[in-house]
């Protein structure tokens, strides 16, 4: 019984003690010649107050409240994502389903992945001119290839004897995508989009911090800027704990895709 009472604690009190440490060593950090500029845990929760308690605010381009940051750089991953999914889904289907296709843009696809999102953004400036085509061009670009290369990967696992059945029973090209090609993929499609997220998340952090727009990252920068480190801790803390809410949400809604 102590056992079962323990372990069902464990998530919740290992955690807690991680916290603690970390803050203990942060408290300590700033003591050290190296790291006098970091801000104390104190310093930083008074500095924050005024973008925490009013997290609406709106008293100026880079003075707004961390909840408006957070919604304006949120309204852009989802539509930078949406792209991507739009995108790359198709793209997956046809070099999983397809070996002339594979072969023609596969090496292409391996060849433009790692490219850093710093490297289109200059990229989608010159194509477009302006900095928020310009951010959605590089969030869809960069979040785009796990989803590529996940829902090709699940294609190709899909097992013969389900295409086997679908050539007996003459279903439709369409009929046959729908109906057995999808179910079969979804589990490694959503992998690739819990992945995409993620990557989305990175990317629109990194374009605002370049083009100094309004949003987490551009108030990250802003605050580097104006020598203001305590923000700068309170921009990282809110980045970090969005990114694990948008993954929990992902993998929630995988697990009901999967009993449904």
């Amino acid at each position: 019984m102590q056992k079962t009472v323990a372990f069902k604690f464990d998530w919740l009190l290992l955690p807690l003690v991680g916290i603690f440490c970390v803050l203990i060593l942060w408290r300590v950090l700033p003591g050290i010649p190296t790291f006098k500029n970091l801000p104390t845990p104190g310093q930083t929760w008074e500095a924050s107050k005024p973008y925490l308690l009013e997290p609406f605010a709106k008293r100026g381009e880079q003075d707004q409240g961390i909840g408006r940051f957070t919604a304006y750089s949120l309204w852009f991953v989802c539509k930078g994502y949406a792209i991507a999914l739009i995108l790359g889904t198709p793209l997956g289907f046809l070099l999983g389903s397809s070996k002339i296709f594979a072969k023609m843009f596969d090496p292409l696809i391996q060849i433009l992945r790692p490219v850093s999102p710093l490297a289109w953004l200059p990229l989608g400036l010159l194509l477009f001119q302006k900095n928020q085509p310009a951010a959605l061009f590089t969030i869809a670009l960069c979040s785009m290839w796990p989803t590529v290369i996940n829902t090709a990967v699940g294609v190709r696992a899909i097992p013969q004897d389900y295409l086997n059945v679908a050539k007996v029973l003459r279903l439709s090209p369409l009929t046959t995508l729908f109906k057995v090609m999808l179910p079969a993929t979804l589990p490694y499609m959503f992998t690739g989009f819990r992945l995409s997220l993620g990557i989305a998340w990175l990317v629109i952090v990194a374009a605002e911090m370049i083009t100094n727009t309004p949003g987490v990252g551009g108030f990250l920068w802003d605050s580097y800027q104006s020598l203001k480190y305590e923000n700068i801790i309170l921009c990282i803390l809110v980045i970090g704990l969005v990114g694990f809410a948008l993954d929990k949400l992902m993998s929630l809604a995988e697990s009901r895709f999967k009993t449904a």
